[in-house]
């Protein structure tokens, strides 16, 4: 959610009212931002913590979201949208296209991963480029798969919703792309991609209506000042740095488990760690002789912390990748699913993480021996600080709502 509030606080401050549509359960962070909220089923925490999300978390293919919880979120996206000006949806709601058109409204598609075809990498494969010209075909190809594979799964769904909600013709069978004359104001959308091209450069072959723009980040260290704890800001008083470990929004059947291996591997190393809970409820059960080597708070702005800290665990999602980037540390990801093993790949190839290691194959051992690479590696580091320096150059947040407002047509 972080980058997308963002997005839409650099919107707000160029004069826009804006409103996040999102899962119920950020309604809380949304309104910290000073954002209008409208929820947006179901409660994503939740979700996650079930046992389809745990199977899903696990690597099984589930469908976590049944057909009545797409349609039930299908009309709660088109009663958001009553009386909106401009629509910005993201890869997961993409619903936002159907709206617009029935609106009659700009839209924009918004996302921190690359989607725009292209033959420089694979759908979601976007670690591994090539400049083969076969493997480019088969790379441009995916994505056309991947839309389609997706269009099938939700077709009669949102065709359904098209006739009988938005009073729209169905869309053909091969999708959108496949229109005759789509309406002008979907005709050809905007993508503005909130990450840095120091990261994953922008392909030669995109249009020129798509951006990438850099990070979309929200500060809030100095905020954090007053609300840190008196323990946690002893515990990072110490001479050396402590690392980080963190899984975000990951939850785990057996956190205990988790927080031993965490634990072991920072005694072999002979390191303290701020431990950051998140949903999994990591660190919940640490002893207490243990309580010099391990502080364990729920959350922290990662802007606030990480400059305290010499590199950090963590899951890999794309804000999280993003910050640590910024912060110009090293970082050994532990994926899960989704897009996390394509993260740890990619920073592994930049040079400014250890080869990752999958949830599956966590131990005290292969967190130790991944510690040791990070602070004794001294290329890395310098790496690590190189881009981090790059990245903190940009504005993306600037960048974007500038691109916004070009194709509004508000600026020449």
């Amino acid at each position: 959610m972080q980058p997308y509030c963002a997005l839409g606080m650099g919107l707000k401050r160029a004069g826009h009212q804006v409103t996040i549509a999102a899962n119920e359960n950020f309604e809380s962070f949304v309104r910290q931002c000073d954002l209008e909220f409208v929820a947006i089923a179901p409660n994503f925490q939740e979700l996650l913590q079930s046992q389809q999300g745990q199977r899903m978390i696990a690597g099984e293919k589930v469908q976590l979201v049944s057909d009545e919880l797409f349609v039930e979120q299908l009309q709660s996206a088109w009663a958001a949208s009553q009386g909106t000006e401009v629509i910005i949806y993201t890869p997961l709601t993409n619903w936002g296209y159907h709206i617009a058109e029935k609106i009659g409204i700009p839209c924009f598609f918004a996302s921190v991963l690359p989607a725009t075809p292209t033959g420089m990498f694979p759908f979601l494969r976007f670690a591994r480029t090539t400049n083969n010209p076969f493997k480019k075909v088969i790379n441009y190809a995916s994505y056309f798969i991947a839309e389609f594979l997706y269009w099938q799964r939700y077709r009669k769904l949102i065709n359904q919703f098209r006739s009988e909600t938005l009073q729209l013709p169905p869309l053909p069978y091969l999708g959108k792309r496949f229109r005759k004359k789509p309406p002008a104001n979907v005709a050809r959308i905007p993508a503005l991609y909130g990450f840095s091209s120091h990261v994953i450069p922008r392909p030669k072959d995109w249009p020129q209506w798509v951006y990438v723009t850099g990070y979309w980040f929200i500060d809030l260290a100095e905020k954090y000042d007053e609300e840190a704890s008196d323990e946690l800001l002893d515990f990072l008083g110490f001479k050396v740095k402590p690392l980080c470990i963190g899984f975000g929004s990951m939850t785990m059947p057996n956190p205990e488990y988790f927080t031993y291996y965490i634990v072991q591997a920072l005694k072999k190393a002979h390191q303290g760690g701020v431990i950051l809970s998140g949903w999994g409820n990591v660190g919940r059960i640490v002893n207490a002789k243990d309580s010099m080597r391990v502080c364990v708070v729920k959350d922290v702005p990662h802007d606030w912390l990480f400059p305290h800290v010499s590199a950090v665990i963590h899951h890999g999602g794309a804000s999280t990748t993003a910050a640590v980037l910024r912060a110009g540390i090293p970082s050994l990801i532990v994926p899960f699913f989704a897009d996390q093993p394509i993260w740890g790949e990619l920073l592994m190839r930049l040079g400014v993480s250890p080869k990752p290691i999958p949830y599956k194959e966590v131990s005290e051992d292969t967190l130790a021996a991944g510690i040791k690479v990070m602070l004794d590696d001294e290329v890395m580091l310098s790496k690590a600080q190189e881009l981090g320096e790059k990245i903190r150059s940009e504005d993306g947040v600037a960048n974007a709502v500038e691109a916004f407002h070009r194709h509004l047509g508000l600026i020449g």
